[in-house]
């Protein structure tokens, strides 16, 4: 690579760190199921003891304004899965612990194409609360049997002895507990002592994250380290480094596998690497969400306009999972209606800085890419009218920035279903998530042919009237790309993360939610208690239930839920 190297007083800090969990691997072979378990309740405990200066650290390098609602993503997106994943972790590794399968207890079905599904949500009296009318289950490849998917569950915690050597995960700088989740399942999932080297955006919470990590920094498994590329590309070619996890940008991985420039280009070209060691990966790519036309009233229309909206801005735009094109039937007659909601939702929501590096120049090249491009709120950009036959760089470029598109096809409800998945799989960049938003009667009007159509669609995540980021905050879920991408072709990334029960080789995750909040949901004869999901970035009280939600998953209990429901109802 053509990376500098890091100054001789930071190779050496770098070589110690190595050096260290080198020798804690021998410690963490000897860690025994209940050590393990013991790990995950003292981690939990840290992260509920720093869960208020993890948000306060998040809110500073993302420049929120005091008292916004958009607070309420950082204890949602930050302290919160963690609590949730440590805890479904701990209750695999009991399971293990009394000779049992960590799917017990978990609902598993047939599913589309020869295929099993473990309903992975609800699962328990707080999530058919909490999660009231969402469901998720983690769909396995075809072929794979049921009693198959319950003898393997477990992955490495089957053998903790057996030891995968030292592993490099290069933490994301957007969502802060990525680096965290990566870092347990490279642990539990893989049974690899780890070097975190943080992303410079999150440098701010590395105080916090070496608190809440101190029960494994302890025991040798884990090392922090921060730095810039220099950092980066000499851990991951350290001699006895064996395996590296990263998240970014598929760029990114090029240029650490094999190199940057020309040299690199013509090393991809020629399928050689030039690092020498395994690498999974989770890179984003381009989102879709297909909205299948029906009958909707305007709530229903301003509702969905609000959804769409939070899935290209939660977190400012900056999800690897954010929706970047909307493809919409070309003959609704309400398609109209719809996008003027949409452009008021997307200009409406509350404004924040550009926090990532490089967001405004991304911004910049998609109005130059499309001219006729709209500016709806501050630095916001609606692209309308991509030609299908042309789309140009909306499809191909993840923008990671608040740009959002809208690509049109033709046909009913039933042939524009079939077109917006081939184009889904064949025209757009990455396959780590799709969202469909579908009207009750068009989802009973179609019947099979949509759970056919679920299960065509080659993305790691398909959610139905949900966003694919309840995926992503489901811990007993997988979270990746779609299997198959290889290190040349590497789209959304290989292999999958968080999959807290530890299932071998699971394809996807399929998240369903309610077509409405309630109470109107309700009204119109659907049994969902959930009102606005407190992830919607136009939720008035967001800050107040994110904070109660990781309160509770801190410490569930019947006493907390007044104060949690009343939040949420108020949102």
């Amino acid at each position: 690579m053509t990376t500098s190297q890091p100054d001789t007083d930071r190779m050496w800090a770098i070589d110690r760190a190595v050096d260290d969990l080198a020798r804690g691997e021998e410690t963490w072979a000897a860690c025994g199921l209940a050590k393990r378990r013991a790990l995950l309740e003292q981690v939990a405990a840290a992260v509920t003891e720093q869960a208020e200066a993890w948000v306060r650290a998040a809110v500073a390098y993302k420049r929120l304004p005091d008292g916004s609602p958009l607070i309420g993503e950082e204890w949602i997106s930050g302290p919160y899965p963690v609590l949730t994943s440590a805890g479904a972790l701990a209750e695999t590794v009991r399971a293990l612990e009394e000779g049992r399968s960590p799917v017990d207890g978990f609902s598993v079905r047939g599913a589309p194409g020869g295929r099993v599904a473990v309903r992975v949500l609800p699962h328990g009296i707080w999530d058919q609360l909490l999660l009231n009318g969402f469901s998720a289950e983690v769909w396995m490849p075809p072929g794979v049997s049921r009693e198959t998917v319950r003898d393997r569950a477990g992955l490495a915690l089957r053998r903790p002895a057996d030891t995968q050597g030292v592993g490099v995960v290069l933490g994301a700088g957007n969502i802060t507990s990525i680096p965290i989740l990566d870092v347990l399942y490279e642990l539990y999932a893989h049974n690899r002592v780890v070097a975190l080297k943080l992303n410079p955006v999150t440098d701010g919470l590395l105080d916090v994250f070496s608190r809440v990590l101190a029960p494994l920094v302890d025991v040798g498994a884990v090392r922090i380290l921060t730095g810039g590329a220099d950092v980066g590309a000499y851990l991951v070619h350290h001699p006895k480094v064996r395996h590296v996890h990263m998240t970014g940008s598929a760029a990114t991985h090029d240029a650490i596998v094999f190199g940057t420039g020309p040299e690199g280009a013509a090393r991809k070209q020629a399928g050689t690497p030039l690092l020498d060691k395994p690498v999974t990966s989770e890179l984003g790519g381009v989102s879709p969400t297909i909205v299948l036309p029906g009958d909707w009233s305007e709530a229903d229309l301003r509702y969905q306009a609000d959804h769409i909206a939070t899935q290209r801005l939660h977190n400012g735009g900056y999800n690897c999972v954010a929706s970047q094109v909307v493809v919409i039937a070309s003959d609704w007659p309400q398609k109209e209606r719809f996008l003027a909601h949409l452009r008021r939702s997307l200009s409406a929501a509350p404004a924040r800085p550009a926090y990532y590096p490089g967001s405004d120049d991304r911004v910049a090249h998609a109005l130059r890419a499309y001219p006729d491009a709209e500016r709806v709120g501050e630095g916001r950009v609606l692209i309308r009218n991509l030609d299908p036959l042309a789309p140009g760089p909306a499809l191909t470029t993840e923008y990671f920035a608040p740009v959002l598109g809208v690509l049109e096809l033709p046909g009913d409800a039933r042939l524009f279903l079939d077109d917006a998945v081939r184009t889904a799989n064949e025209s757009f960049t990455g396959t780590l998530g799709v969202n469909l938003v579908a009207h009750p009667r068009t989802i009973a009007a179609l019947g099979p042919a949509l759970d056919q159509a679920v299960a065509r669609l080659r993305y790691g995540t398909v959610a139905l009237n949900a966003w694919t980021g309840v995926g992503y905050l489901t811990a007993t879920a997988s979270w990746g790309a779609f299997p198959g991408h290889t290190l040349d072709d590497v789209q959304s990334g290989i292999g999958v993360v968080h999959n807290a029960l530890l299932l071998d080789g699971p394809e996807r995750t399929v998240v369903r939610g309610p077509f409405r909040p309630a109470p109107r949901a309700l009204l119109h004869g659907q049994l969902v208690m959930s009102p606005k999901p407190p992830w919607f970035v136009t939720n008035r009280t967001a800050a107040t239930t994110g904070r109660l939600l990781a309160g509770f998953a801190a410490a569930p209990r019947w006493s907390a839920l007044p104060a949690l429901f009343a939040s949420a109802l108020r949102g």
